[in-house]
């Protein structure tokens, strides 16, 4: 008999066919912000930002930690050796390669921090990308609106916010 899936997994799974069937009209929708006055966009994501996030906890999903890896600054990565007392070229060879863009990224997913109840084993000294991720409610937002439509793709609270944004601003 088949192991019936919990709901976040299946949540999961209906967020990834919906976020990747909606790609498509969220990138000509990404384009149409780009003409929104800068400071109406930042306050439209941070008032969003905020809405989903009262709704949505991200010890649910952890999908950006199942699937994504952050970038590492170098102060990161030497603030995590300290913590694991390693030295930073270990850190380096056990948990990170340079990408093709020449950062810091995991050598795998899901991140080897993340605890099997979504928690960051991590957290109090996790990632400068983790701690600002999913990155909605920031000042400038045309200048990171490719990758928030990326994380469309990875974090449903990206998504809720793009759809909501999507209804003022599709015309």
């Amino acid at each position: 008999m088949a192991k019936r899936k919990d709901q976040t997994e299946l949540d999961l799974e209906q967020f990834k066919t919906e976020s990747s069937s909606d790609f498509s009209a969220n990138k000509k929708l990404k384009d149409r912000l780009r003409r929104v006055k800068s400071k109406e966009l930042d306050e439209a994501f941070e008032v969003l930002h905020d809405a989903v996030f009262e709704e949505m906890d991200c010890l649910d999903c952890a999908n950006c930690c199942k699937t994504t890896s952050p970038i590492f600054l170098q102060t990161d990565v030497d603030r995590l050796a300290k913590v694991f007392r390693m030295k930073t070229a270990e850190f380096l060879d056990t948990y990170l390669h340079r990408d093709e863009e020449g950062d810091f990224v995991l050598n795998s997913s899901p991140c080897p921090f993340l605890g099997e109840d979504n928690k960051c084993l991590v957290y109090q000294d996790r990632p400068k990308a983790c701690r600002e991720y999913p990155h909605t409610n920031r000042k400038n937002m045309h200048g990171i609106l490719g990758l928030t439509l990326k994380n469309t793709l990875v974090c449903p609270a990206v998504y809720k916010i793009f759809q909501q944004i999507g209804k003022d601003y599709r015309k």
